[in-house]
């Protein structure tokens, strides 16, 4: 399933990293994303355009990270998962117009939305809940649609100014 992510930061990803590399048992995160709407099929082209139109208009918006939470029972994989948990009305604001448009996905997605970079999951990932880190914000001046086989962003779309 694709999906429309916030790249995540080289700083972010390093944090995330230095955090799991914390953990003697958990499974550290292998890529680091930050999804903003998971999307329904495999019509790439026909799914971007249409993100694009929703997009259109939508300027730069800040996202800040300033504590570990924990997903206790997520909807999938394996219990308990660490994770970086990030704060932006805005990217909130756009994950509903998104799901205005394409469905959300049951148990991740509506009112269930909880933005968040993950850092580990299962094993002592619990150990991290309220490790205090140091608050860190970063603008997003655009957003990528991901490829989940490939790993990687297969477009770039580039918000207003």
């Amino acid at each position: 399933m694709y999906s429309v992510n916030v790249p995540v930061p080289g700083e972010i990803v390093r944090l995330a990293r230095g955090l799991a590399s914390e953990c003697l048992t958990a499974t550290a995160r292998r890529g680091h994303s930050l999804v903003v709407k998971r999307l329904p099929d495999e019509r790439r082209q026909e799914m971007t355009a249409a993100v694009r139109s929703v997009l259109d208009g939508v300027g730069s918006f800040e996202v800040q990270i300033d504590r570990i939470e924990l997903f206790r029972q997520p909807p999938t994989g394996t219990a308990p998962v660490a994770y970086l948990a990030v704060e932006s009305p805005e990217l909130e604001s756009l994950h509903r117009d998104l799901c205005a448009v394409f469905d959300p996905v049951e148990g991740f997605e509506g009112s269930e939305y909880d933005p968040h970079v993950t850092i580990a999951r299962g094993g002592d990932a619990a150990t991290l809940l309220g490790r205090e880190i140091e608050s860190r914000t970063w603008t997003v001046d655009r957003l990528s649609v991901w490829h989940p086989g490939r790993e990687m962003a297969v477009e770039s779309i580039a918000l207003s100014d």
